[in-house]
């Protein structure tokens, strides 16, 4: 019996109400999940942005096939598209807030403001965020602000939630920048923002370093560098792993077969596309399907 293709829910899909907001849903994990954790278990996509503030629970979830083991105040940031799942033991609880692409385009100015945070970047080990105990009291009073606003009216209440959920993510970031042992010129962080953004967008034709070095107007060499001072992989290596990415993503769509997906990544040769997958990965594209499908 075919497996069905992974499911992917916007905001209202998730809720079933009638009167759902479409850009903004704010709740306590605990009662999220007596509502939604039996679709929401196994694996599925979002349409939005995503977050999570674990206050107690043990477990594990995964973003995008990378495993994170439930750790109280532990935030996990998530962006469109990613593959997520959750497997808890026992009772979990904390914040949970999912809010659209569109929720801070009225808002702000730069439509491309919340991808300055680095646990916005896409990158599932870079999305998840250990808070110190020194915010932890902090943290759960945005949240319950949050919580308190996104139940008001919400031609009233939009705004300063969307002030209260920058506050949070301000909060997040300062405390990641100061449990790191190295500050980055903020130069660099651009260009690597930049960087990744460029794959995001051409990483389906585009596989070498030069060419989004030339987009960059960098040398390959200057990309290079920048990418193994910050990431300790090279460019090429970013590239690639972004490639892989979207073949594990894609081949998690049961409706598609090998060779769609191989098309699908501009590879013309079905052949080099198993290849490169097993050698990068250890398992040929049917081999991971199988594994993912259990």
């Amino acid at each position: 019996m075919p497996r069905e293709p992974i499911p992917v829910y916007d905001i209202c899909s998730i809720s079933q109400e009638k009167d759902a907001n479409e850009e903004f849903l704010a709740d306590r994990l605990s009662l999220y999940l007596d509502k939604y954790y039996a679709k929401l278990h196994f694996p599925h996509r979002h349409s939005f942005y995503h977050l999570v503030m674990f206050t107690k629970g043990k477990g594990s979830h995964s973003i995008d096939f990378t495993n994170f083991d439930v750790q109280p105040y532990q935030v996990y940031f998530m962006t469109p598209g990613q593959v997520h799942s959750w497997h808890f033991e026992g009772k979990a609880d904390g914040y949970i807030i999912n809010f659209s692409e569109s929720f801070f385009k009225p808002f702000l100015l730069n439509p491309q403001y919340i991808e300055r945070f680095p646990f916005f970047s896409g990158i599932s080990e870079e999305g998840v965020c250990p808070l110190p105990a020194t915010v932890h009291k902090e943290a759960a009073t945005l949240f319950e602000s949050l919580l308190h606003n996104a139940s008001l009216e919400w031609r009233q209440a939009a705004d300063l939630v969307r002030v209260l959920l920058l506050q949070l993510f301000m909060l997040v970031d300062e405390a990641a920048a100061a449990q790191s042992n190295k500050g980055i010129p903020q130069q660099k962080l651009v260009l690597l923002r930049g960087f990744r953004r460029l794959i995001d967008t051409h990483y389906r034709t585009m596989r070498l370093p030069k060419e989004y070095a030339d987009l960059l107007y960098v040398t390959p060499n200057h990309l290079n560098a920048l990418c193994q001072d910050l990431l300790g992989k090279t460019a090429g290596e970013i590239i690639r792993d972004r490639v892989l990415l979207e073949a594990k993503r894609l081949l998690t769509n049961a409706s598609l077969t090998v060779t769609e997906v191989a098309y699908n990544l501009n590879f013309q040769d079905n052949s080099y596309f198993n290849r490169f997958f097993k050698k990068y990965t250890g398992t040929t594209p049917d081999e991971f399907r199988k594994q993912f499908s259990h």
